[in-house]
């Protein structure tokens, strides 16, 4: 599971891309009980969603010609090497690694089948201070339309371990990082597309208390529900969501491991 440990390979940061920051953290606000705050005169806008005075995730602007959506940043030791490695094996570079100030050097990448993601390689800057806990990043999902061949990809770019398992209907990967214990060091997995006409891509799930709240509140405060609030057995009740600028995310109430 996620873990603040922000162990190599896992995700370490959360950020939307949005044309309104105003107005998506006033919804996410609404939604999650988010707090936003500006990270500096010097961020452009960029800013922090906090819960409790700790980070669980940010909004920035939209480049242009981009759609609002969430991006999932995975933790790298180097980001410059991850970028090589990314089009070695097929992927393109949408930014080039850069440094942020004194927080960490990151870079924006897209892997061969369209699914875009970050690395973040740290530095003042660790990670999200909160994960996994009600409010926050739990897991992280990429649905695919070929699940085997983005497994292999970002293998070569993070040696991730797999394990796969069979729920309702499908197939389902789940993903692990390459250091500890392998169940206790998985943080998301990888599904297959369930709607052809949307493009591959990594889907954030926060943990919360009550999915059927998350879900009526975001409907009230003019976001839209992808998939209705769903049990999965052993598992937990979830919900996709999108919010009013149509970038998508999960909510999830999971079911507590068991000892």
């Amino acid at each position: 599971m996620l873990s603040t440990d922000h162990t190599p390979g896992a995700p370490n940061w959360l950020d939307l891309g949005s044309p309104d920051i105003e107005a998506a953290a006033a919804f996410y606000g609404a939604v999650f009980g988010w707090s936003f705050q500006l990270a500096g005169p010097e961020a452009g806008g960029y800013g922090f969603l906090q819960q409790d005075g700790r980070t669980v995730a940010a909004i920035g602007s939209l480049t242009e010609g981009a759609t609002s959506a969430w991006t999932v940043y995975f933790h790298a030791p180097d980001a410059d090497a991850a970028v090589k490695a990314t089009e070695q094996a097929g992927g393109t570079v949408r930014v080039p690694a850069f440094d942020v100030m004194d927080a960490g050097r990151m870079a924006c990448l897209t892997d061969p089948a369209g699914a875009e993601f970050a690395v973040w390689q740290p530095a003042a800057v660790l990670g999200l201070d909160a994960v996994t806990v009600p409010g926050s990043l739990c897991w992280a999902e990429l649905h695919s339309g070929d699940p085997a061949a983005a497994l292999a990809f970002y293998r070569t770019l993070f040696g991730w371990r797999d394990e796969e398992v069979e729920v309702p209907g499908m197939t389902y990967t789940v993903l692990s990082a390459a250091e500890g214990d392998q169940r206790e060091a998985s943080f998301g997995g990888i599904a297959p597309l369930q709607d052809d006409h949307q493009p591959p891509h990594w889907l954030p799930y926060v943990e919360v208390a009550d999915v059927d709240a998350v879900v009526e509140r975001t409907q009230g405060t003019g976001g839209s529900v992808v998939m209705p609030a769903t049990d999965a057995p052993g598992i937990g009740r979830m919900a996709w969501l999108a919010d009013p600028f149509g970038a998508r995310f999960a909510a999830i109430t999971s079911v507590p491991p068991q000892s």
